[in-house]
C-alpha cells in the first residue's frame, strides 16, 4: 500500500512539475520538479500512503489523588504490524512466535477482558490495540468498572457502618473487572465503524497472514495510533504543574482539567434561587444521576446505569406538576439531577458542600426526606426494591420517618403493575448519591432499584449499556419520526414506575386528594428514551431548546461528564425538565430574554427561556415561544478543587489529561533492509548533488559566461 502510494506519488510529482514548469534552463529541472511537487501537490502523497480511521474512540488518561489510569501513546504515536486476534490461541503469535514485533492488535470484542489485557500489558511486543465492538453484546456480561463502585467516597467507612465498608456485605457489581482503572502504557482505540474494521482485516489478509507457521513477507500492513497525554502521575502532580504554569508563564500550558459540569434542579413550588428557604420549610429531595462512563472516552450510553432512572424521574416530575393542588402542598419537592456521580459523587458532594456553606437556597436542615431512583429498567417480576441505611435507622426518630416513607411508597404501588419490596433492614445502601447526604446528616431516605443485592445490569459502565440492554425494541421500517413517537414496552414499564413515584411524592408532600389522576405519560417516556439513547437530533428536542445551542444535538447520545460544561446531556435534561414542568407565557422575545424589565416576571422565582418551537406545517420556519420554569443549574465541580485540596480523601479528585491530537491510520510498511537501502541511496544522491552544485558554482564564470558581440569594438 505504502510502496504503491510512493509510486503513485512519483507519477503525481512528474505531472505537477509539468503543469507548473516554465521555460527554464534544463540543468535544474530536477530541482524544479521537487519544488513543484511541494507547491502543487500539497499533502496528496500522504493521502495516498495512509488510510485514516475516522470512527474511533480512544482510551484517555484520567487521574485522581493517588493514581493515573487509562492509556496513552508515545509523543510521536505508536506503530506496529497488525495482527488480528479472534481467539485466545492467536495471542501466541503476538506474544511469542511472531518475527515482526511490536504488533498492533485488532482484538475481537469478546476477548476484551481483564485476563487478556493483563497479558498484553506485561510485554514489550505489543505497541497498541484496536478493539472491534462485539455485536451482539458479550452474553457473559462486560463491565470495566469496579466491583465496589465509588468505594471510599460513600457513607460507609471504619467510623460509620464498618461492617458495610468496601462492599463487605454486598458486592454490587460482581461482573466488574476494574479494567477502566488500570494504567496502560500503550494506546487502545475502539473501532466504532464495522466498515473500517473490515478494511483493517482485509489489509491483514492481503499482507500479514502467516504461511505454514512462518512470518509473512514485506510489505506488511501496519497501524499507527496517536494519543499522547500531557498529564502524569496524579491529580496532585498535574494540578500543581498547571498552577505553576498559570502563575509564572505568559502562555501557560495546562496539562489536566478537573471533571466538572452542572447539576440540574427544580422545585414543585417556586423558591428564590438567590435567597434562602425558610428554615421551617420542609423539602423532599428526589434525585438521580445523569452521567455514565466506559473504558473509552466519550462512549457512555448508560441506558440502565443512568438514562432509565433520570427519564423516569423526569416523567414523575411532569406527572406531579399536572396535579391541580400542588401549590397547596405542605412540603415542597425538589427534583435533582446530579452530574459526575460516576467519579466519586462529584455532583452530590458539591451540593452538600454548598448547602453546608450557605451557598445554596436550601440547607441540610430543610430536607424532610430523600428518594433516589437508581437503575430501574431491568426489574424481575415487576419488583422494585427499596434500600435504606441500617445505621441511621438505629436512631429512633429516623426509623419512624423511614418506616413512614416505606409505607407511603408501598401503598402508592397498590393497583399498579409495580411491586415495591424492602431489600432488608440489614442490607446496606447501594452506591448512590444519597450516601453523600448521609455523610453530612442523618436524613430519612430510600433508594429505589431493580436489584435486591448485586446489579441486574451486566454491562455497568460499559459501551454495551445500550438500548438493547434495557430491551428497547422497535418494529422494522419505521421512519425516525415514527420511531420517536412509538411507545415501547420499556417506556410503558418506566412510566409505571414514574407513576408510583409521583403518587408517593404527592402523599409525602401532604397531598390528600385521590392520586389516581397522577399518571405518567408513556408517550413522553418514549420520546425521552429515543432522544437520550438513540438520536438526540430529533424534532422534539429541536423544538424545546434555545436557538443558540442547537449545535449540541449530535446523532448518538453519550453521557460522559467531561471537562467542558455544560455537556449536551445537562443542557437537554434542563430543557426537557423545563418543557415538562414549565409554563408557556405570553412574552415577546425581548421580554423573555430580559425578564427583569417586565414587572410581573418574578425573576427571582423563575427562569425564562426563548425556545425554537416546532416547525410550521409544510415550512422550514419555526414558531418560537417563551417558557417559564423553576429549573436551575448549580455547579458540579468537586469541592477539592474549590479548596485546592488536590490530594483530598473526602472529595472526588478526578481530572482528565489534556492532549494535542488523537487519530489512527493504517499503511504498508517496507522491510528494514529496504528502508536502509533507500536511506543510503538518498544520502548518496544528496552527497552527489552537493558536490555537483559546489563544482558548478565554482566554474559558474566559465559555464555561464555571456558570449561577446562580434561587432563590438574595444578601446
Amino acid at each position: 500500500m505504502a510502496a504503491a502510494g510512493r509510486a503513485r506519488g512519483s507519477r503525481g510529482m512528474e505531472a505537477a512539475a509539468g503543469s507548473c514548469r516554465a521555460q527554464l534552463p534544463a540543468w535544474w529541472g530536477l530541482l524544479l520538479a521537487v519544488l513543484a511537487a511541494g507547491s502543487c501537490q500539497g499533502n496528496s502523497v500522504e493521502r495516498k500512503i495512509y488510510i485514516p480511521l475516522n470512527k474511533t474512540a480512544p482510551c484517555v488518561r484520567l487521574l485522581n489523588a493517588t493514581h493515573q489510569i487509562g492509556c496513552q501513546s508515545s509523543i510521536s504515536g505508536d506503530t506496529g504490524v497488525i495482527h488480528v486476534v479472534e481467539k485466545e490461541e492467536d495471542l501466541n503469535w503476538v506474544l511469542v512466535d511472531g518475527p515482526h514485533p511490536p504488533y498492533m492488535i485488532l482484538l475481537n470484542g469478546n476477548l476484551f477482558n481483564r485476563r487478556v489485557m493483563l497479558q498484553l500489558k506485561g510485554t514489550s511486543r505489543v505497541s497498541g490495540l484496536a478493539v472491534a465492538i462485539s455485536k451482539p453484546s458479550p452474553p457473559q456480561g462486560f463491565s470495566p468498572g469496579l466491583k465496589c463502585p465509588n468505594d471510599g467516597f460513600g457513607v460507609y467507612s471504619k467510623d460509620y457502618g464498618p461492617q458495610f465498608a468496601h462492599c463487605n456485605k454486598t458486592v454490587w457489581n460482581p461482573v466488574g473487572s476494574g479494567l477502566s482503572y488500570e494504567d496502560f502504557d500503550f494506546p487502545i482505540f475502539l473501532l466504532e465503524d464495522a466498515n473500517e474494521t473490515q478494511v483493517i482485516k482485509q489489509c491483514y489478509q492481503d499482507h500479514n497472514v502467516p504461511h505454514d507457521g512462518s512470518g509473512p513477507e514485506y510489505p506488511l500492513c501496519a497501524m499507527q495510533l496517536f494519543s499522547h497525554m500531557h498529564a502524569v502521575t496524579s491529580t496532585v502532580t498535574c494540578m500543581r504543574r498547571s498552577s505553576l504554569q498559570s502563575t509564572f508563564s505568559i502562555n501557560p500550558e495546562v496539562v489536566c482539567d478537573p471533571l466538572l459540569d452542572y447539576n440540574v434542579w427544580s422545585t414543585l413550588q417556586p423558591i428564590n434561587s438567590s435567597g434562602k428557604v425558610d428554615p421551617k420549610k420542609e423539602v423532599i429531595i428526589v434525585a438521580t444521576r445523569i452521567d455514565s462512563h466506559s473504558f473509552f472516552w466519550n462512549i457512555a450510553p448508560g441506558a440502565e446505569s443512568a438514562v432509565s432512572s433520570f427519564v423516569t424521574h423526569l416523567a414523575a416530575a411532569e406527572a406531579l406538576h399536572k396535579a391541580s393542588d400542588v401549590h397547596l402542598l405542605q412540603r415542597n419537592i425538589m427534583f435533582t439531577f446530579f452530574q459526575g456521580e460516576t467519579f466519586d459523587y462529584i455532583g452530590s458532594s458539591r451540593m452538600v458542600y454548598d448547602m453546608e456553606k450557605d451557598k445554596f437556597p436550601l440547607r441540610l436542615d430543610n430536607i424532610h426526606s430523600f428518594v433516589e431512583l437508581n437503575q430501574v429498567a431491568l426489574r424481575n417480576d415487576s419488583i422494585l426494591w427499596m434500600h435504606t441505611d441500617p445505621v441511621s435507622r438505629m436512631n429512633e426518630s429516623v426509623e419512624v420517618q423511614v418506616r413512614n416513607l416505606l409505607d407511603v411508597l408501598s401503598n402508592s404501588s397498590v393497583g399498579a403493575n409495580v411491586t415495591l419490596q424492602e431489600a432488608g433492614y440489614s442490607q446496606p445502601l447501594p452506591p448512590s448519591s444519597f450516601q453523600r447526604f448521609l455523610r453530612a446528616r442523618h436524613i430519612p431516605g430510600v433508594v429505589l432499584t431493580d436489584h435486591k443485592t448485586a446489579f441486574q445490569n451486566r454491562y455497568y459502565q460499559s459501551m454495551y449499556d445500550t438500548p438493547e440492554n434495557i430491551r428497547m425494541q422497535y418494529p422494522e421500517g419505521l421512519s425516525p419520526e415514527e420511531t420517536l413517537e412509538y411507545v415501547t414496552d420499556t417506556a410503558k414499564s418506566l412510566a409505571e414506575v414514574a407513576t408510583v413515584v409521583a403518587r408517593a411524592l404527592y402523599r409525602l408532600a401532604g397531598g390528600a386528594n385521590n392520586t389516581s389522576v397522577i399518571q405518567a405519560d408513556p408517550k413522553t417516556v418514549s420520546r425521552m428514551l429515543y432522544g437520550f439513547l438513540i438520536k438526540m437530533n430529533n424534532s422534539w428536542f429541536q423544538s424545546i431548546i434555545k436557538p443558540d445551542i442547537k449545535g449540541i444535538l449530535g446523532d448518538v447520545p453519550q453521557h460522559y461528564v467531561a471537562v467542558s460544561s455544560p455537556v449536551n446531556t445537562t443542557y437537554l435534561v434542563q430543557y426537557v425538565l423545563a418543557n415538562l414542568t414549565g409554563t408557556v407565557v405570553n412574552l415577546t422575545k425581548e421580554e423573555c430574554l430580559n425578564p427583569e424589565k417586565t414587572p410581573s416576571s418574578e425573576k427571582e422565582l423563575y427562569e425564562y427561556a426563548w425556545v425554537q418551537g416546532s416547525l410550521e406545517p409544510n415550512s422550514t420556519s419555526r414558531v418560537p415561544y417563551c417558557v417559564r420554569s423553576t429549573v436551575h443549574l448549580s455547579k458540579a465541580l468537586s469541592p477539592a478543587f474549590e479548596l485546592r485540596q488536590w490530594g483530598s480523601t473526602e472529595y472526588s479528585t478526578w481530572t482528565e489529561s489534556r492532549w494535542k491530537e488523537i487519530h489512527a491510520r493504517i499503511f504498508l510498511v517496507a522491510s528494514k533492509e529496504l528502508e536502509i537501502i533507500t536511506l543510503v541511496v538518498g544520502i548518496a544522491i544528496l552527497t552527489f548533488s552537493l558536490i555537483a552544485t559546489y563544482f558548478i558554482n565554482a566554474k559558474a564564470d566559465v559555464l555561464f559566461s555571456i558570449p561577446r558581440d562580434p561587432g563590438a569594438v574595444a578601446y
